[in-house]
């Protein structure tokens, strides 16, 4: 048909624009998740900071490496995904990756919200306290709560209606697919669910920091006070403000990839899909530029122009 060819160049275009997405990410976690290795091969420990941000970058790593195996073979190969146990692997273990990702992003976020916000309640000192404790349990239900949702989304990808051969056929392969989505309607609700207790958690860490930061600069302000934490003050709030807007559009996306599910090659879905590929990689590399140590380590390995640029922004 006339249009094959354009449809053809349309799924050309999607896919090397989100390899790239996805292969630049997959290099930026890398680097994140290898220079916190050598840290704690040198240092024999890590901070709850390190900690959480070693978490971060595997989950993202693995995230982005499966989600675009699984975009891959659905763009390119449909045959040989809704093929039993292909289709039932892909989607549990790209959901276990995909709220581990959501998750501990949360706990980064609140462990910034506990760690710099200086408040007088008591359950908030006893928890700013014992912090450091808390880090690796918040971190152990991170994940059983990303194994429930992959074991979940396992059983019901494991459905009678998802194993139908006919689905396999190139004629009739996108009313299958059609169909099949339909059944995985009632698992958006337990996906949404995970998506917007996360949103909320970080929306209310977000808030208590940023207030707790105003209420510190308005108060060195008031008394003529110069603060040595006045610089790293500023640059926690715009920290915290830029990962509240890359949080809100990731949400957004999120939500906006439920609605638009059977509705495959549109526009809108690609479009969704390359916000969603190109969030684990952009926030990483804010949190890499948030940090000094790891900002240090990643301007040495830049090329000089590339790091002249870097610093300039």
């Amino acid at each position: 048909s006339p249009q094959q060819p354009n449809v053809t160049s349309y799924m050309a275009t999607a896919v090397a624009i989100i390899t790239l997405e996805t292969f630049a990410g997959m290099w930026i976690n890398t680097f994140l998740v290898s220079v916190l290795c050598v840290a704690a091969v040198k240092k024999k420990t890590l901070n709850s900071n390190e900690k959480i941000l070693l978490f971060l970058g595997c989950s993202r790593f693995w995230y982005l490496c499966i989600s675009w195996v699984y975009y891959f073979l659905s763009i390119i190969y449909p045959n040989y995904l809704y093929v039993h146990p292909i289709l039932q692997l892909a989607v549990s273990i790209q959901g276990f990756f995909d709220h581990s990702n959501l998750w501990v992003s949360a706990c980064l976020c609140v462990f910034y919200c506990i760690k710099i916000a200086n408040f007088r309640n008591r359950f908030f000192i006893y928890l700013k306290v014992r912090i450091d404790r808390i880090v690796p349990w918040l971190l152990l239900g991170s994940e059983i709560l990303a194994s429930t949702i992959g074991i979940i989304a396992y059983d019901i990808a494991d459905k009678p209606h998802c194993n139908n051969r006919n689905s396999t056929r190139q004629g009739n392969f996108w009313k299958a697919n059609i169909k099949m989505d339909k059944h995985f309607f009632p698992s958006f609700f337990l996906t949404g669910f995970g998506y917007a207790v996360s949103f909320m958690t970080v929306i209310f860490s977000a808030v208590f920091l940023l207030f707790s930061l105003w209420r510190h600069k308005h108060k060195m302000q008031t008394n003529s006070v110069k603060s040595l934490s006045m610089d790293a003050h500023i640059r926690a709030m715009k920290s915290i403000l830029s990962f509240l807007v890359m949080y809100s559009i990731n949400f957004v996306c999120l939500v906006l990839n439920m609605v638009y599910v059977t509705k495959k090659g549109s526009r809108m879905t690609f479009l969704i899909v390359v916000i969603q590929y190109a969030f684990p990689g952009v926030h990483s590399l804010i949190l890499i530029f948030s940090n000094p140590k790891l900002e240090k380590t990643l301007l040495k390995i830049l090329p000089l122009e590339r790091r002249v640029k870097c610093k300039v922004c």
